[in-house]
């Protein structure tokens, strides 16, 4: 399918192959938009956008949504006005959906052809709305949706952001965790103490928006009613209804007098609610903004508060009828983790190449492993990894802003994985008992029982992690992402541990890369068997650069301001729903393949590309 990019085309598809819009005539159109985004349908259509369901096929096709620019207004001023409020939503939705979970990512803005664009994550989902046309919700429903948007609301009110369309249409219930998202921020208003009492574009949707922001006047509690307005909705299950004549019929609003019919309509219903939840709904119904509550935190206090009572009255009744004595449980056994198998040696080979990517020199170091028995014909080794101080991260002149600030972390010795997890390895891990969710025992999309295993998220790791743990007795993890910079690093403080650059005759990468130099051999365009190259690091580890994406522990954090210096996970501030991948990948440049190089992927899913490696605390002397 190709997407017309004129934008006053009335029906912007047409088949592959077309030179001319069948619609509009015009040849401006073509298959990829930026030359990576395939539009697959259109979603909803607006004053100012369209907006399509597309792919992003530089990420395997992952998901995403694309709002074009599409402005019904005459004239040139007006035209340019339009299209500052689109650039202005582009810029929060950036500010926004980098720091907050529930709000969706900004991936890229661009002008093509005679339009603009702007591209944002996909959440995955179903709408309130959807929600409500399939049943009511519940008192617990709504005290849980509120103490979940609350804080969004929060957040972005602090940033000076007014959003003035909530409603059930805009808020997305993610499936992979249940939170709800707020979405379409096209309508959002910047604002400051000087703005907030100056009349401003007069944006709302009927049935949900207060009157002052129906008179240009929005402000942080206009918000705040729009949200009680669609829990009330949400609990009748009345949503406002156009005619065929356009007007609107609401049996949940009297018009005439300004009031509000939710709680006789539930009465109806033979509904009932309790006193707190009322009298908090109740206060985001006022008409007069100055009568509502004036920020989410003074709502969300209030609810909690209401809350807490509600617990602390059942405990005391719980109490006052209990006449049976607790009886105190004996501490558990501690647990006895078994000793490692036979400490072993083995040599390997450790190449390290000039600027030019020449070798220089060849050494043959040695290192310590153990054997774990996954199966009676599967083993999965692991390396000895010393102690040690390192710098993590990239100087001023190398890398990108989230590689910084450069700084010194200490690691403890432990236990890494060899290679990647391989094919056959899943496969025996795949096969033990479940712990927390199922596992495809073949996954991956390049077949091969000594290839590394591809295509898991981050949560089928971790499972991985725990089934191997449950079978041995040993704790095996995920590498934090401090363990695993200093690993590959092995001492070395290169962009990659055999150097400054990099060649395929050592790693699987892609050839879109400035780290390269002129080279005979032929880049690959699939994975490959774990250690074909025959050289490691100097710790003995194999693949460290390149083959396949590997999961951290680490939620993502935009940068190492705050980072610990210790090694362990970095757990605070950070994003649970984004995990640190590093190393690179056979289809990413050499850039993404370096040593201090980061990058992220949904826990849960989203680019489906990466693998991972097992490690191990060391409790034992080596």
């Amino acid at each position: 399918m190709q997407i017309c990019q004129n934008p006053n085309c009335s029906n912007p598809f047409n088949p592959d192959g077309n030179r001319f819009c069948m619609s509009c005539g015009q040849s401006s159109f073509g298959k990829l938009l930026r030359n990576r985004y395939r539009v697959l349908s259109l979603l909803g259509e607006g004053g100012f956008s369209r907006t399509y369901a597309a792919e992003d096929a530089d990420r395997l096709d992952a998901p995403c949504v694309i709002k074009q620019f599409f402005p019904q207004v005459q004239g040139t001023v007006q035209r340019a006005k339009a299209a500052e409020f689109f650039k202005e939503e582009a810029f929060r939705l950036y500010e926004l959906g980098e720091n907050h979970t529930q709000i969706p990512r900004l991936l890229a803005y661009f002008e093509q052809g005679f339009s603009l664009y702007l591209v944002q994550e996909f959440i995955q989902g179903q709408t309130l709305l959807r929600e409500v046309q399939q049943q009511a919700f519940s008192e617990e429903q709504i005290r849980q949706l509120l103490i979940d948007l609350l804080p969004v609301l929060d957040f972005i009110h602090s940033r000076n952001v007014i959003h003035r369309d909530i409603k059930p249409e805009n808020i997305i219930r993610r499936a992979s965790d249940g939170k709800p998202v707020l979405i379409d921020f096209g309508g959002a208003k910047q604002v400051t103490q000087t703005s907030l009492a100056r009349q401003g574009t007069v944006i709302y949707t009927v049935g949900y928006a207060p009157s002052e922001q129906m008179a240009g006047f929005a402000c942080h509690a206009s918000d705040l009613y729009a949200l009680g307005v669609t829990c009330v909705r949400l609990l009748t299950r009345c949503l406002p209804l156009q005619d065929t004549y356009g007007q609107i019929n609401d049996e949940l609003y009297d018009a005439m007098n300004g009031r509000w019919l939710w709680q006789e309509n539930l009465q109806k219903k033979g509904i009932t609610i309790s006193e707190d939840l009322s009298k908090i709904l109740k206060k985001l119904l006022k008409h007069l903004a100055s009568e509502r509550y004036q920020s989410a935190a003074e709502v969300l206090n209030d609810l909690l508060l209401s809350k807490t009572s509600a617990v602390k009255s059942d405990v005391e009744s719980e109490m006052l009828v209990t006449t049976q004595p607790t009886l105190v449980p004996l501490p558990p056994p501690q647990k006895v983790t078994p000793p490692l198998p036979p400490l072993e040696t083995f040599e390997f080979e450790v190449v390290t190449v000039d600027t030019a990517g020449r070798e220089v020199s060849r050494d043959r170091p040695s290192a310590k492993f153990f054997i774990e028995e996954l199966s009676k014909s599967i083993t999965l080794e692991m390396v000895f990894i010393p102690g040690g101080t390192f710098m993590m991260g990239s100087p001023r002149f190398e890398g990108d802003a989230d590689e910084r600030p450069q700084h010194q972390v200490t690691i403890k010795p432990f236990f890494m994985g060899k290679f990647p997890v391989t094919q056959a390895q899943w496969r025996a891990v795949a096969a033990l008992p479940q712990v927390k969710q199922a596992l495809n025992p073949s996954p991956s999309k390049f077949k091969g029982l000594n290839r590394p295993v591809e295509n898991v998220s981050w949560h089928e790791a971790v499972e991985f992690c725990l089934r191997l743990s449950q079978k041995t007795g040993r704790e095996y993890r995920l590498p934090s992402e401090a363990e695993w910079e200093y690993a590959c690093r092995a001492g070395t403080t290169t962009s990659f541990h055999f150097g400054e650059t990099i060649t395929p005759e050592f790693a699987t990468f892609s050839d879109s890369n400035t780290y390269l130099l002129e080279t005979k051999t032929r880049f690959r365009k699939e994975t490959t068997d774990v250690g074909s190259f025959q050289v490691a690091n100097a710790f003995g580890l194999y693949d460290m650069h390149g083959l396949v994406w590997e999961w951290c522990a680490d939620p993502w954090h935009n940068n190492y301001d705050g980072a610990p210096t210790d090694g362990t996970v970095w757990e605070v501030g950070g994003d649970p729903y984004r995990r640190v991948l590093r190393g690179g990948s056979w289809n990413f440049s050499a850039e993404l393949c370096r040593s201090a190089s980061r990058s992220w992927n949904e826990s849960d899913g989203g680019l489906r590309i990466s693998g991972f490696r097992v490690v191990l605390s060391s409790v034992w002397d080596v």
